[in-house]
């Protein structure tokens, strides 16, 4: 309820008594109402509250008759001074919609907004209507297998919703345990966010069971090669209990099942009630097993906050891959236990910075809702802040002017190759990394060559690639043997991106395909990507001319449009398939290359990003690569076009502001924003 003194207004329940009735939470006053009330139709509606005097006193007798009520405050004038009146109703379990006059009805397989004819008893709801229209539904992103779903809907009542695990085989272990315990309530949270900003969800309709059974009781991390299968079936019991079981081999498929299964889940905005399909029966997998964004944390600081927001987006698109680019030459906000000194020099402030718990609470946070999180720090290139502690001989080419004869963007800044303590202090970086991540991969950068380049110059070892490749050899083998360390020794997939040392000739020479994965940055007409398939390394795409979501925006050194502009659209995001890209290229697809196509990873590097826009340039662009990653469908982006307007809306009522892509009379208007 507003606070009256702010002249707000609001609704209460309030207890009829019997000469009178107190508002829930207010004390009664017996004098009645004041006696400068002057408006005699304002003191029979209810009775007057002082402004001055809140809360001031209840009195309404022979209104009430012991009965329930609901008070609906607005502004009078009592006398001289504002007061708020009560009138009073009788209450409802909700206030009831406003009558409707446009119902929807499936129409080669889209809604088609209708005038509701007169007579009719009934309307039916843009929701309701679409999770009972076309092949897909509501569904994002769309399954691969089989996929069948009833043309009826149940409603149920957000009080009786239940779920249940079961294991085949070994004792679930408690880890996992755990995990499905927050993942029930994730989903439930799910359930109850689609009335967000609709209104209330009446507590009526059938129980929900959900039934989940896993047979793999001990896998509680996500790896590369974990199987993300599942199978949903949803039914009428005899007893008029709604049946859904989810089938999965671990934590991961089944938490993809309830994901699955919420989406399958509506709020009737007309009736106030939440509807499920009265039968499914769904087989799903992924195409690509690698389905990533990128965060960039160091050029502008992302809030704990917003970095869970991005999760939950994740997880609402089945990605799977959190990449964590938590340091950079701007700023170097991870707190480091072995070298605190990092983060103390290098943060732009002292609360801008990533602590120990910060990122175990990160990593559960994503763990819980089926992703990964994949550190990555920046070495030996793009380093500067938070390195002048550690000595003149640690870094070169810091904050080198003029920066554009140095690097590509300022600040410049290099860790030297040469220097003994450089790989000490990597050791400590690692070892602390690897006490809080949770990751099978580790992400390690290129060398710059336009820095070290010049370092090697100003050396008298001349300005021959091939002195540069042998120095930047000599860095990857060290600092490789520090990461395996860190790792307790165990070996590990390390990822790279592209650069001078991936071109032909060098790459097969210096990066083992067994240990590096490449990741591609440039864009999907590179010669190389094919090169590197067709030797052997797995690749992951990030070509800048369709995932680099910082693109199209005025830049920020000079002036003009940024270097990658124009503006990178959801449908080419949606298009950008990984295998046809690679058939372009001349690439023959089979079993063996295509299981060197990782996936994708959508990247937003953040000159020009913080908190304030961080989930617009994310999303729901970041949903038009999760559907092509996940079901790589043979169709184009129209026929996707009316799903993802609606799985934005999804996002929005769980908490992610993703950027609208039309307007909202679209939405309602299947068929009719086109060109």
């Amino acid at each position: 309820m507003g606070s009256p003194g702010e002249g707000s207004s609001g609704t209460a329940k309030i207890h009829c008594l019997t000469h009178g009735m107190v508002a829930r939470g207010m004390a009664t006053n017996p004098r009645g109402c004041p006696a400068n009330t002057r408006r005699e139709h304002a003191r029979q509606s209810g009775c007057c509250y002082s402004r001055m005097r809140w809360p001031y006193k209840i009195s309404a007798m022979g209104l009430c008759h012991h009965a329930v009520v609901v008070a609906a405050f607005f502004l009078a004038r009592c006398a001289t001074e504002e007061i708020l009146v009560m009138q009073v109703g009788k209450h409802d379990a909700a206030p009831p919609a406003t009558t409707p006059v446009w119902t929807w009805e499936c129409h080669s397989e889209h809604c088609e907004k209708l005038l509701l004819a007169e007579g009719a008893q009934v309307a039916q709801s843009l929701d309701t209507c679409k999770l009972l229209c076309g092949k897909y539904r509501t569904l994002w992103p769309r399954p691969t297998g089989e996929v069948s779903l009833g043309d009826s809907v149940l409603t149920i009542s957000p009080n009786s919703i239940t779920a249940e695990l079961s294991q085949t085989g070994r004792q679930l272990s408690p880890k996992v345990n755990e995990l499905f315990r927050n993942a029930a309530k994730e989903f439930q949270k799910n359930v109850m966010n689609l009335a967000n900003g609709s209104g209330p969800v009446r507590s009526v309709g059938r129980s929900l069971l959900v039934e989940c059974s896993i047979s793999d009781t001990v896998l509680s991390s996500f790896k590369s090669d974990t199987d993300e299968r599942y199978q949903l079936q949803i039914s009428e019991a005899s007893n008029g209990r709604v049946n859904a079981s989810i089938l999965a081999l671990n934590f991961f498929g089944l938490r993809h099942g309830m994901e699955t299964l919420s989406q399958l889940i509506i709020y009737n905005d007309i009736t106030q009630e939440l509807q499920i399909l009265s039968s499914a029966h769904i087989t799903d997998s992924p195409v690509f097993p690698h389905r990533g964004i990128l965060l960039d944390t160091a050029r502008n600081f992302i809030s704990v906050d917003s970095i869970k927001r991005t999760l939950d987006g994740m997880a609402a698109t089945k990605l799977n891959t959190f990449h964590w680019h938590i340091t950079d030459s701007h700023s170097f906000p991870f707190q480091s236990s072995s070298y605190p000194q990092l983060s103390q020099y290098g943060a732009y402030t002292p609360r801008k910075v990533y602590t120990p718990e910060d990122i175990r609470s990160v990593v559960e946070y994503a763990r819980v809702r089926g992703v990964r999180v994949v550190p990555e720090f920046d070495a030996p290139a793009h380093v500067g802040e938070g390195w002048q502690w550690a000595g003149p001989n640690v870094t070169v080419c810091v904050k080198a002017e003029p920066w554009h004869s140095y690097c590509v963007e300022p600040p410049c800044g290099q860790l030297n190759p040469t220097s003994d303590k450089v790989y000490e202090i990597l050791a400590g970086i690692y070892h602390d990394m690897f006490e809080l991540f949770d990751s099978d991969i580790f992400h390690m950068e290129e060398m710059s060559s336009e820095q070290i380049v010049h370092w090697l110059h100003s050396r008298q070892f001349g300005r021959e690639e091939s002195g540069f490749l042998e120095l930047w050899d000599h860095f990857q083998t060290k600092a490789l043997a520090e990461v395996v360390k860190a790792n307790d020794g165990q070996s590990l997939p390390i990822v790279m991106w592209t650069s001078g040392l991936t071109h032909k000739g060098h790459v097969e020479r210096y990066l083992n395909p067994s240990t590096y994965i490449i990741q591609i940055w440039t864009t999907g007409t590179d010669s190389l990507i094919g090169e590197l398939v067709n030797k052997g390394y797995r690749i992951i795409l990030s070509n800048y001319d369709a995932l680099y979501f910082d693109c199209g925006f005025g830049a920020w050194v000079g002036e003009g449009n940024n270097w990658c502009s124009p503006y990178i659209g959801w449908q080419k995001v949606y298009m950008n398939s990984p295998y046809n890209i690679l058939s372009n290229l001349g690439v023959t697809l089979d079993v063996n290359t295509a299981k060197l196509i990782l996936g994708s990873e959508a990247t937003l590097w953040t000159e020009q990003v913080d908190d304030a826009s961080v989930d617009g340039r994310l999303w729901p662009r970041s949903s038009a690569m999760a559907e092509r990653l996940w079901s790589n469908p043979p169709e184009g982006w129209q026929d996707a076009e009316s799903r993802l307007l609606h799985h934005r809306e999804r996002l929005v009522q769980r908490g992610v502001q993703a950027e609208a892509l039309e307007p909202l009379w679209c939405l309602q208007n299947h068929g009719y924003c086109y060109l």
